[in-house]
């Protein structure tokens, strides 16, 4: 399979872009400022989706079989920012984590549906979507529930064209982002909010993206896989 994943220099999308090209499949990541085996995109300029999509059929041979869209930012604003930091911060997160997916859904889901055999699409979301951030992340929270919305609507509209869509909804994920924190007072709340005394690790997020991307079976084209430890059930 030809698979397209956003955000792979680094974290969960690093993680899914190793173990998958891992298993024989030709996997081509993405990053903002690119690499030699990366495409370079900043999605938050709203032209870079078509570019990366684009570059990526180029190198891939004019097929794409799977998107993965992994790219997002988590940065906090204050609910007493002033309108134009509190703005700002909205539509930046919104740009980068929803509108961007969007529109690579958009580009896949037409590519996908003049080929008799259809894609896959997964879409990386977050515990947040369904309990809520921080109160210094509405808008994180708001977009990956807009991503779980999207997926839905997707495996519902194209399923009969063999185009299916998943999401994945980790919750806190211990990366080299976030080792040092969790190390520190911090690490002790969020592990104390886990059942499975531990939050998961970039490779077991990974391993689900990689299952929806390539081997989940058709029927289960609308799911969200939590791989959360049990932080949050539903």
């Amino acid at each position: 399979m030809n698979i397209l994943i956003t955000g792979a220099s680094r974290g969960i999308g690093a993680a899914a872009y190793a173990l998958i090209k891992s298993t024989g499949h030709n996997v081509l990541g993405h990053s903002t400022r690119g690499s030699d085996e990366l495409i370079a995109g900043d999605l938050a300029d709203p032209e870079a989706p078509r570019r990366i999509w684009e570059a990526a059929l180029a190198r891939l041979g004019g097929r794409i079989d799977a998107l993965v869209n992994n790219a997002g930012i988590y940065e906090n604003v204050g609910d007493d920012a002033d309108d134009e930091e509190w703005h700002a911060a909205w539509a930046r997160t919104m740009t980068i984590n929803l509108q961007a997916s969007a529109d690579l859904c958009r580009l896949a889901v037409g590519h996908f549906r003049e080929r008799e055999e259809g894609g896959r699409i997964v879409n990386i979301a977050s515990r947040a979507a369904y309990r809520g951030d921080s109160p210094q992340h509405w808008h994180y929270a708001a977009s990956k529930a807009g991503i779980i919305g999207m997926t839905k609507s997707i495996a519902r509209g194209y399923a009969a064209q063999n185009v299916l869509a998943f999401a994945v909804a980790p919750g806190f994920t211990v990366s080299e982002m976030t080792e040092e924190y969790l190390q520190g007072r911090g690490g002790a709340q969020i592990i104390a909010d886990i059942p499975l005394g531990r939050v998961a690790n970039t490779n077991e997020v990974a391993e689900v993206i990689r299952w929806l991307a390539t081997d989940a079976p058709a029927s289960a084209t609308g799911s969200v896989i939590d791989v959360n430890g049990a932080s949050y059930v539903r």
